[in-house]
């Protein structure tokens, strides 16, 4: 955690390496669409990159196929995939950030992001919901801490029951109590 202007920041800076999923699903760009639907089916995923020479030119989702295609009435067999990629293709570098990937998806409007070497090769792709888990998993733990941080602070001042000076004051329903009002009440 960081303090900064009387006010406490939780500082994260989560890196791609930890959350991109590895060996992301490729395509060569000769293919068919009806290929990279059957590589995708089996490999239960939503997207394939393409790739020409070892490197990362475009990438083929379901919303292509669906939209470029199949609205289309064209036959996924005849279509090779560099007609109905998305290009220029978007990447990050492993070194970068999961708030990097995330600023980069929204600026491009992209929900999937190929995770490239210094070589430019394709090493993961991260994708909205593997960000979205991370948040997550991040929410949860600041709502503990803070829960945690609430349940320990005591504090010195005037009970607002009965307006005695404490030592020992606790926030009780956002109202702070001193040690005899809380055995009143039966709180501890």
């Amino acid at each position: 955690m960081k303090k900064t202007s009387n006010a406490i920041r939780f500082e994260t800076r989560v890196s791609l390496k930890e959350v991109m999923k590895r060996n992301p699903t490729t395509i060569s760009i000769e293919a068919t669409v009806a290929k990279a639907a059957k590589v995708m089916c089996q490999e239960e995923v939503g997207s394939c990159i393409v790739i020409q020479r070892n490197l990362p030119i475009g990438i083929v989702t379901e919303e292509d196929i669906n939209c470029k295609v199949v609205a289309k009435d064209l036959k996924p067999s005849n279509v090779r995939v560099n007609e109905i990629m998305s290009t220029p293709l978007i990447t990050v570098s492993a070194d970068k950030t999961v708030g990097d990937a995330a600023h980069m998806m929204v600026k491009h409007k992209v929900r999937r992001l190929p995770v490239v070497d210094e070589d430019n090769k394709v090493i993961g792709i991260v994708t909205v919901r593997d960000l979205l888990t991370v948040s997550n998993e991040l929410n949860e733990l600041l709502t503990d801490l803070i829960e945690i941080n609430r349940e320990e602070h005591v504090e010195v001042g005037m009970c607002n029951r009965c307006s005695q000076m404490s030592d020992e004051l606790k926030r009780v329903d956002n109202v702070m109590l001193c040690a005899r009002c809380r055995e009143e009440d039966n709180i501890t």
